[in-house]
């Protein structure tokens, strides 16, 4: 009878299957490429509906186990491609009612962003990755993914939304790095996270008798990547300024819901109008509506600009509203947020400077406008605004209005705390997407704004999700539903100080790029030098065959 001290070295001892073999059973040449779209597609689940946020550490490493394991650095690439491609239509899939195909078109083109971060990932994790290689895999992965999402966040390509920061947008510590580097910041730990893991899982499954201290050497600069995770986001709660308090206000969101039917406008403007009157006596200092709340020019409708203005004196607050129409001076149509007192329209105005691809405009028109035939995009190109607009409240209070997809654009929201913002206000509808992730995800945007610039956001919707976040961007009361056709009164803390990412901008961003720059110096003194001199040599195979020998000389099993 076997002893039990022969059954644990057969335990010992067993065949073990390495990552890269796991994932090339999994992924034959026939499914690999569904497979990458899927592993792509698995970070959605960290954001908002699902808003699983711990998942995001740990959502990327199946989709670096498949770049690691492909032949070559095409296939690496296509795997990033891919992987993008089901990133993107994840996270954007509440779109596929209103474009149609035209999703998927759109997908395909912004996941080739992903194809260079697919083929470093082989680069420097591929086959047997040397210490060396795995600390640079730390520092270059994270710095390639943050040029895709700089790249992404251009307007003409949508813009910012779903970058993989802003899934921590309600957990306290990721809040504390994003007054500290902004959303981007949060994206290079989550990605150097994902990485350490990645790596630690590599190692483990490399685990041999005879490798064990060749597989312990791997993981050192993995566990030293998670230690500076650690300590980073620990300096970051201690030594980042909290915000200061400047004392309160009090802020109540209108929020009519949805409104069906013809004459959905005039409908829209009346219940407005009956839910804002019920909000005299509040003593409040500011009411704000939701995007496209008027669907009139004010200036060719005086009468409505007058019934705005005697709510403003029934419930003795200035009335933030959003006019969605073509002005009478036939210069198009534009999206205005307008400030109306108890006297009228005070003569502060912000026109929205940054459209929706497809929703408010169409890129190229002439050569894209069969867009409006499959889909529901823009009949008509919105027009832009061309500056951002700092608005005086009441008693000396700023406002900074944005609006919709605006809240989006880290840039935005700083600009207008430098230009003295005490409170970000975002206008917003997503009433076509009243069943999908869009309403929740948009909503959380706001608190990444208010931790990144240190000043409370508003966030007003026409049907929901309304929310507002105090300056450590934490939220302040309960959020409306898209149920709800109500009003809700916020007492909202002010704050004063500067945050270091108002002062220093988008330095993560800026390292990132030194990072690849110092990549590819190096790679070209590599190659100048000689593949058996550079440093970064292309990926060594790990042993296969049933007599094929580790670095120690110690025989490989063919399931190593």
């Amino acid at each position: 009878m076997e002893s039990l001290s022969d059954g644990r070295e057969r335990w010992r001892t067993r065949p073990r299957l390495s990552a890269d073999t796991a994932a090339g059973l999994l992924a034959s040449a026939r499914w690999r490429g569904v497979l990458a779209v899927v592993l792509g597609a698995l970070p959605a689940l960290a954001f908002p509906a699902p808003s699983l946020w711990w998942f995001a550490y740990v959502a990327l490493v199946p989709w670096i186990l498949l770049a690691r394991s492909a032949p070559t650095g095409r296939r690496a690439a296509i795997d990033g491609w891919l992987g993008g491609l089901g990133f993107m239509v994840a996270v954007h899939h509440w779109l596929l009612p209103s474009l149609h195909v035209f999703t998927l078109l759109i997908a395909a083109l912004l996941g080739l962003l992903w194809a260079p971060w697919g083929w470093l990932v082989r680069h420097l994790l591929g086959g047997v990755a040397s210490p060396w290689r795995t600390a640079a895999a730390l520092v270059v992965l994270p710095s390639g993914w943050l040029m895709v999402e700089l790249a992404r966040s251009w307007e003409g390509l949508g813009g910012p939304w779903g970058l993989l920061g802003s899934s921590q947008w309600e957990v306290g510590p990721a809040l504390r790095l994003a007054s500290v580097g902004g959303v981007w910041l949060i994206s290079a730990l989550v990605v150097t996270v994902n990485t350490c893991v990645a790596v630690l899982v590599v190692a483990w499954a490399a685990r041999t008798p005879g490798t064990s201290r060749s597989a312990a050497a791997r993981t050192i600069p993995a566990a030293a990547g998670l230690v500076a995770v650690a300590t980073v986001t620990t300096s970051a709660w201690a030594w980042a300024p909290h915000p200061e308090p400047a004392g309160k206000i009090r802020v109540a969101v209108v929020q009519p819901g949805v409104i069906d039917g013809s004459g959905s406008a005039d409908k829209r403007f009346a219940r407005e109008e009956a839910l804002t009157r019920d909000l005299a006596g509040r003593d409040l200092d500011l009411v704000v509506w939701g995007e496209s709340s008027v669907g009139y020019d004010l200036a060719e409708r005086p009468d409505v600009a007058r019934r705005i203005a005697v709510l403003s004196q029934e419930v003795g607050a200035d009335i933030l509203v959003n006019v969605d129409a073509r002005r009478s001076d036939q210069q198009g149509i534009f999206k205005s947020s307008v400030l109306v007192g108890p006297n009228g329209p005070t003569g502060d105005r912000y026109d929205k400077m940054r459209l929706v691809p497809f929703g408010e405009y169409v890129p190229a028109r002439s050569l894209l406008g069969w867009a409006t035939s499959v889909g529901k995009a823009a009949g008509e190109d919105r027009r832009r605004g061309e500056r951002p607009v700092v608005m005086d409240v009441g008693d000396g209070l700023k406002v900074g209005p944005l609006v919709c997809f605006e809240s989006a654009f880290p840039d935005m929201s700083r600009h207008l705390t430098n230009e003295g913002a005490q409170l970000l206000l975002a206008q917003s509808s997503t009433s076509s997407f009243q069943s999908s992730w869009a309403p929740e995800q948009h909503a959380s945007l706001a608190a990444l704004r208010a931790a990144e610039t240190g000043r409370p956001m508003v966030h007003a919707t026409l049907t929901g999700v309304s929310a507002v976040y105090g300056a450590d961007g934490e939220r302040v009361g309960a959020p409306l539903g898209t149920s709800a056709s109500t009003t809700a009164t916020y007492d909202i803390p002010l704050a004063k100080g500067v945050t270091p990412y108002v002062r220093l901008g988008d330095w993560p961003v800026h390292a990132a790029l030194a990072v690849l720059a110092v990549l590819c110096a190096a790679e070209g003194v590599r190659s100048l030098r000689g593949p058996a001199k550079g440093r970064f040599r292309r990926p060594a195979p790990e042993p296969q065959g049933p007599h094929a020998r580790t670095a120690h000389g110690s025989q490989a099993h063919p399931w190593h």
